[in-house]
């Protein structure tokens, strides 16, 4: 594995004989590819193409598989799939529960269903309330005491959490110590919503490695547009032009992550792991043209 510095404010880049180059996560320096494995895209998928799919994944350099007991079916066959694989993948699950009671149902109902014995990263799902989420969390009882105790136990080793509000992520950031942030990192809430820099910088001020969602959409469905079948898995209206593809992701990239999650649908999968695997940080040429195209736009995440 070689070193690669480039221009990019985030971690250095390790290349890895052709497959996904990698970054490092974690005060353990754990290297994940910089493009992830939504369990989205096998969900409904047959055992076998799902197997095929993950298999195929894997040969390329993803490393990094990421899931949640909302998204469907995809924990049960997600498992199975990623089984033969587990001892050389980082796997990220979440937890929707704020009460310690619920959550550890979760949890073991969760490896249970993975077909592992433990985490690499358990995350809060989807923090959105500070009073709701946060508060609830942290509190007696909650949440959070339920990641500390499977901390230590071995059933976790990494602790993050998922952010949709810039005020909950920097409320949860003063209150523990994350591993990690899973945080909507695109160029049209950056520019358009102004949404994320706070975030990233307070990340970066508490030591927490950021993971990217986001990356491929372009903004919220317009009203006036119907939304095709062929994007039945995104609930936002997601980027259809490749150039522009190509520069969301390399914006993404760019920033101060670790690693960006795509879009549940599989296509867009396979064409993030294309543009990644040729990964150039983004100019300041390329970065004008996107906050233009933002101008725009309606982005799905605002301050």
């Amino acid at each position: 594995m070689v070193k690669t510095q480039t221009r990019t404010q985030g971690p250095a880049i390790y290349t890895t004989g052709g497959k996904l180059p990698q970054r490092e996560y974690g005060k353990n320096r754990v290297k994940l590819s910089i493009v992830g494995f939504g369990g989205i895209v096998v969900m409904n998928a047959q055992p076998v193409h799902a197997g095929r799919t993950v298999a195929q994944a894997v040969e390329r350099g993803v490393n990094y598989f990421d899931v949640a007991p909302s998204y469907g079916n995809a924990e049960e066959v997600l498992g199975p799939a990623l089984e033969p694989h587990r001892k050389s993948c980082f796997l990220a699950c979440k937890t929707g529960q704020r009460q310690a009671a619920k959550a550890r149902d979760e949890l073991n109902q969760s490896l249970q269903r993975l077909r592992t014995d433990y985490l690499d990263l358990y995350q809060l799902h989807a923090i959105s309330d500070v009073a709701k989420d946060v508060d609830v969390a942290f509190a007696k009882d909650g949440v959070m005491e339920v990641l500390a105790e499977a901390r230590r136990s071995g059933q976790v080793r990494h602790v993050g959490f998922s952010a949709h509000s810039v005020e909950a992520a920097l409320a949860a950031l003063d209150r523990y110590d994350f591993d990690s942030i899973l945080l909507p990192i695109n160029f049209a809430t950056f520019f358009q919503g102004h949404f994320g820099p706070t975030v990233l910088a307070k990340a970066q001020e508490n030591g927490a490695s950021v993971l990217a969602l986001k990356a491929l959409a372009l903004q919220k469905w317009p009203n006036d547009t119907p939304k095709p079948h062929a994007y039945p898995k995104c609930w936002y209206q997601p980027i259809s032009d490749p150039h522009e593809q190509e520069l969301a992701l390399r914006f993404t990239l760019s920033q101060p992550v670790t690693a960006a999650l795509p879009t549940g649908d599989e296509g867009l999968f396979w064409r993030a792991v294309e543009i990644a695997a040729k990964f150039e940080p983004l100019t300041a040429r390329e970065a004008e043209h996107l906050r233009v195209i933002a101008s725009k736009l309606d982005p799905i995440f605002q301050v």
